[in-house]
């Protein structure tokens, strides 16, 4: 039985299977260079295989000549794929090294068509038949050719380039690749360039079989690829197993899952995402069509964001979805970007929540605030009556009595006309003072949002000393003040600040009703509390606070008046809480006391 062509066939069969295989691989997946390295030395061996038998079976020097000339190309195919699968696949091998061995390689191959007969031999002799596998094979005799050494010192070349690659991955900590794969190159390469040589120098006399040591490389590089490829699958089911279990974790918490490529600007999305912001489940996603969906007053907002994206930054934001059926809901988005080898963002995962229903009750709570200061102004404007008639009396009295003074002048035949006009001015200056008290009253009376800006303390404080002057005068209260000179603006709503204080200085004068004329005392202070807040004090002679309710009296509908709704200084502490700040109340050592309360300072006006 013909053995040699039956073995030799198998093989060239064998590598021809495996590259095409592997063709497939890399025309399904175009960056699977390895696969391609694999197809291009597996296709050389076979070719290799097919030479050797063309050798074995030439029956005159001229065929053997010829097919030993046509040996070279496809080892030359062999040696270019396995650098480059080193490379590629191993990440190793220094590249000045490579293009040495293709370098050389190339030379060998140039070589082998110029001299005559070819790189190996300077003149052939003779064919011989030997027994090799039980069968008859011819066996070439003549001179080697000393320009083999230049396809032998490419061998050397590649062999270090190999082993160099293979120490590189063992420290790497990939020592089974290193041994696998760069151990099984290495010694094939090693036995079967020393086979080669003692074929050549007849040393053993026995046909030329490289297509079989390569065949061992191209099965260890099989095996390596298949190993990767099985390993490939397993992470594919424990992602998709994960996948999974994250679906069900993420639809448990109501949450949108979504991937963007950056690249393509393609988004997948889970089916609850895609729910949330009105696309259907099989409707294929990008940025553009996201974008549409965003509510129109967000959409600057959210290109803003996006571009922090592109510069590799992570994201949290809130935005609102316009859906087609035309409502609109608020989403909490949160994204991660991952980065290449390079560090450049390549993907973002995320997150994004529906928190349409919290941000509805956010809303409801903040026009319940509005409307309970509102109330709460109201209310101390009702306990204010007799002070504002009071102050708007003075005006007015004064108005009416220059107005008939002047009246009086008028009827008069020799009139002063200088006279006259002080009457004039006096009653404009009155006209004023009354529009003022008026002016602050509508201010207070006011219902809206809060309007932030920079407020001057000392000035709010003053404010609110000359609209309750009347009031504190005709309840015997003296007030003193202890101004900081130079104090940094807060920022806050001037109106709503001025109403914390009012509140505040009607209850100390309301606790010290009981006292005599001469212990009704009010100091109010002002002063920079850490270098970062101002900090209000309002301090009275009263009765003090029961210590088990300092917390207590700032809770709703809680009051120690027994006509007071208990609304007054919960509201004052929602305010000053909305403002960032903080109020509370102590008893003072000597009686009374003291509540008081602190704002961050204007950022802009923060002192260095």
């Amino acid at each position: 039985m013909n053995w040699v062509t039956i073995i030799w066939s198998m093989v060239a069969s064998a590598c021809l299977t495996l590259a095409l295989t592997h063709l497939l691989i890399w025309l399904k997946r175009r960056q699977a260079w390895a696969s391609l390295l694999f197809f291009v030395s597996a296709t050389g061996t076979s070719l290799l295989a097919l030479d050797e038998l063309w050798m074995m079976r030439s029956q005159s020097i001229a065929e053997y000549t010829s097919a030993i000339r046509w040996l070279h190309p496809p080892a030359f195919l062999v040696i270019v794929a396995l650098v480059g699968f080193v490379r590629v696949y191993m990440r190793a091998g220094r590249r000045w090294l490579a293009w040495a061995v293709l370098g050389v390689r190339a030379v060998s191959l140039v070589l082998n068509f110029i001299l005559t007969p070819n790189l190996n031999y300077s003149r052939i002799t003779g064919l011989h038949q030997v027994q090799f596998f039980g069968d008859s094979v011819s066996v070439v005799e003549g001179v080697p050719s000393r320009w083999m050494l230049v396809g032998q010192f490419s061998f050397i070349l590649w062999i270090i380039f190999v082993a160099d690659a293979a120490v590189s991955v063992w420290r790497r900590g990939e020592r089974r690749r290193a041994l696998t794969l760069g151990g099984s190159i290495i010694f094939f390469a090693i036995v079967g360039s020393v086979y080669a040589v003692l074929t050549l120098w007849k040393v053993i006399d026995y046909p030329v079989m490289a297509s079989l040591f390569y065949m061992a490389i191209i099965l260890s590089m099989a095996y390596e690829l298949s190993y990767d490829s099985a390993r490939a699958i397993k992470m594919g089911q424990d992602l998709e197993e994960s996948e999974h279990r994250m679906e069900l974790a993420a639809e448990a918490a109501h949450l949108g899952v979504w991937v963007r490529d950056l690249t393509s600007n393609e988004i997948w999305a889970s089916d609850r995402w895609r729910s949330m912001f009105g696309f259907s489940k099989s409707e294929p996603l990008n940025l553009n069509l996201l974008l549409q969906q965003i509510h129109p007053h967000d959409r600057d907002t959210f290109r803003q964001v996006l571009a922090e994206v592109q510069e590799g930054k992570g994201y949290e934001t809130e935005y609102r979805v316009l859906l087609p059926s035309g409502k609109v809901c608020w989403i909490a988005s949160r994204g991660q970007v991952e980065l290449n080898d390079r560090g450049k963002p390549v993907r973002v995962l995320g997150l994004s929540i529906d928190i349409t229903q919290r941000k509805v009750a956010e809303l409801e709570a903040q026009q319940q605030r509005w409307e309970l200061a509102h109330l709460s102004r109201v209310t101390m404007l009702g306990e204010l009556s007799g002070s504002m008639a009071h102050e708007l009396n003075q005006p007015l009295m004064a108005i009416l009595s220059n107005a008939q003074a002047a009246q009086r002048f008028m009827a008069h035949e020799d009139v002063d006309l200088d006279e006259v006009r002080d009457i004039l001015a006096d009653i404009v200056d009155q006209d004023n003072r009354a529009g003022e008290i008026i002016h602050r009253l509508r201010l207070l009376l006011k219902k809206g949002e809060v309007q932030q800006q920079p407020v001057d303390v000392n000035d709010a404080v003053r404010e609110v000393l000359r609209l309750i002057h009347g009031d504190l005068v005709n309840q015997g209260v003296t007030t003193h003040t202890e101004l900081a000179p130079v104090l940094p603006t807060v920022n806050g709503d001037r109106v709503q600040l001025q109403q914390v204080l009012l509140n505040l200085l009607m209850n100390a004068s309301d606790a010290m009703s009981q006292n005599g004329p001469a212990n009704r005392q009010i100091v109010i202070r002002t002063e920079l509390a850490d270098g970062l807040s101002v900090r209000f004090s309002v301090s009275d002679c009263g009765i003090g606070v029961d210590p088990g309710k300092l917390e207590e009296v700032f809770e709703p509908f809680f009051s120690t008046k027994a006509q007071g709704l208990g609304l007054g200084l919960s509201v004052c502490r929602t305010i000053i809480s909305a403002h960032a700040g903080k109020l509370w109340a102590i008893n003072n050592p000597d009686g009374g006391a003291t509540f008081s309360f602190t704002l961050p300072v204007n950022s802009e006006a923060a002192p260095s």
